[in-house]
């Protein structure tokens, strides 16, 4: 796939009403409504607080793809993305577009836990993790999800996700902008013929990333636990792919990250669309690195506190503040960091650190809003772009 060809049409088909990290059932029901006249759009079933779950059925063709987002409510850049990726296909002009829908049939849940995006959180309104829930399947959205399965019988499941800023492709200083995983079917992670077909998929997808954003493609961990959707689907056979939508330098709002993500599918659509993927590829999967934990936030070199010379490590802590998410500042570590990076770093050079407030310590878990370094004033709160 052509690198200038995604581009300009991510450009073109990009969905501008959604915007940041907080998308919500309320942000899409309009589309929703625009695209029910081109497409066929149906709720499949209630959350646990009785709001709708959508699911969108497009093209005619004879590989069944199935794909989900905001399974946890705080992973949006995905939903953004599949938005962006149904713009292009309801053109009628792009060529691409109508070649897949001639093959293919995707049927899309744009946001399979609505309650936990109301609420930005990775559980739905019972406090209950879905991803955790696939054998006993407690909750609503489980069972719809179950028996959309068990309707679609899919050829191939696309568990769309977000991943946090702490994560590092290998063990490096390059954050891992997109993950991906081809979850196992069991504890020994054997490499079956459908895990096979998974990551030559997700190999042609590395192959395109590269070209852009090279050396930030992570490989996430392959563990497995039968709860998790992704390792049920794998044990039933079908070949499924995990997207981790990472952190793109400055870019907290993850509108880079969504083009990327709008990349992967349309590379991964159109391979399955064109060719006939038997996994011969499969092993350039493992030529991605796997996901390390080597990135904070913020890491403030090389400072004098209470005596002794240390580096100091900030996380933002994503909290929902009047329908708006904010980014906070928080103390993780103090330590000697050499082996961490920060996306953001400010070097100390040996001066004494000190709060805003004189009366608030700097240790874990502490806001830390603004500092001094001697006399010098810094922030470290999040300038939006």
């Amino acid at each position: 796939m052509n690198i200038k060809t995604l581009q300009n049409w991510f450009a073109v088909y990009k969905e501008n009403s959604l915007h940041g990290r907080y998308i919500t059932l309320e942000n899409i029901l309009p589309l929703l409504d625009i695209f029910s006249e081109k497409l066929e759009i149906k709720e499949i079933g209630l959350s646990e607080n009785n709001a709708p779950i959508h699911l969108i059925k497009l093209g005619k063709g004879s590989n069944k793809l199935l794909f989900w987002s905001q399974m946890h409510g705080n992973e949006s850049t995905t939903t953004k993305a599949l938005f962006d990726l149904l713009n292009l296909f309801t053109d009628s002009s792009n060529s691409l577009g109508k070649e897949i829908l001639k093959e293919c049939t995707l049927y899309i849940i744009p946001i399979l836990s609505p309650d936990g995006a109301k609420a930005y959180t990775r559980l739905n309104y019972n406090q209950v993790d879905l991803n955790r829930d696939a054998q006993q399947k407690t909750q609503k959205e489980s069972i719809v999800f179950s028996n959309l399965v068990e309707r679609v019988q899919p050829d191939f499941a696309f568990n769309l996700h977000g991943q946090r800023t702490i994560f590092s492709a290998g063990q490096s200083n390059h954050p891992a902008t997109v993950s991906f995983l081809s979850p196992a079917s069991n504890v020994e992670r054997s490499v079956t013929q459908s895990r096979k077909v998974a990551m030559d998929i997700i190999s042609k997808m590395n192959f395109v990333l590269q070209k852009c954003i090279p050396d930030m493609v992570g490989r996430y961990d392959d563990s497995f636990n039968l709860n998790c959707v992704g390792d049920t689907l794998s044990k039933m056979e079908i070949p499924t792919i995990l997207f981790e939508a990472g952190h793109y330098p400055d870019d907290y709002e993850r509108e880079k990250t969504r083009e990327y993500i709008f990349y992967s599918l349309i590379t991964a659509i159109e391979y399955i669309a064109t060719s006939k993927i038997t996994g011969k590829n499969y092993k350039d999967y493992f030529l991605i690195p796997e996901n390390g934990k080597c990135f904070y936030d913020i890491i403030i070199r090389n400072v004098i506190l209470k005596g002794k010379n240390v580096d100091i490590a900030i996380q933002y802590s994503e909290e929902l503040v009047k329908n708006e998410v904010k980014f906070v500042p928080k103390i993780a570590k103090v330590d000697i960091l050499q082996n961490f990076h920060g996306h953001r770093e400010i070097e100390g050079r040996k001066r004494e650190i000190r709060n805003e407030n004189v009366t608030v310590e700097i240790v874990p878990e502490a806001e830390l809003l603004k500092f001094y370094l001697n006399s010098e004033l810094f922030l470290t709160e999040l300038v939006k772009s």
